[in-house]
Order: C-alpha cells, then structure tokens, then sequence
C-alpha cells in the first residue's frame, strides 16, 4: 500500500494524490514512534500519580486541594 498526499492547486482547483516522497515516509514514520513515545510516558505518568495517591491514602481531589 502506497502513501499519498492530497496536492491542491488553488489556482486551478484541481486537487491530485501524489505519493510521499522517501523524505515524508521517514517523517511520518519518525512522527509516528514520538506520539507512541509520548503516550507511553503519559501513562506511565498516570501510574505513578496514582500509586503515590494511594501510597499517600488520599483521592486525585483532595491533593488537588492540599497542592492549591
């Protein structure tokens, strides 16, 4: 399965697909593992935030009030 992007030409209106060039495939490839990466860290985040919270013996509203 080829890639493609739609190319839209303002002054004619025509609108092509064109495929992605090897440049953009490694772009997208490289944007893609970032947002994985970034997900990944956010749940880890999540975990620690609420083992701490239960470690602590408080719920995510009462830090929320204690850290104002």
């Amino acid at each position: 399965m080829k890639l493609v992007k739609l190319v839209h030409n303002v002054e004619t209106g025509e609108v092509a697909e064109v495929e992605l060039t090897k440049e953009e495939l490694e772009q997208r490839k490289a944007d893609i593992a970032a947002e994985e990466a970034q997900k990944e860290a956010s749940a880890a985040r999540a975990i620690a935030r609420e083992a701490l919270l239960a470690r602590l013996g408080i719920t995510e509203d009462e830090a929320k009030l204690i850290l104002g």
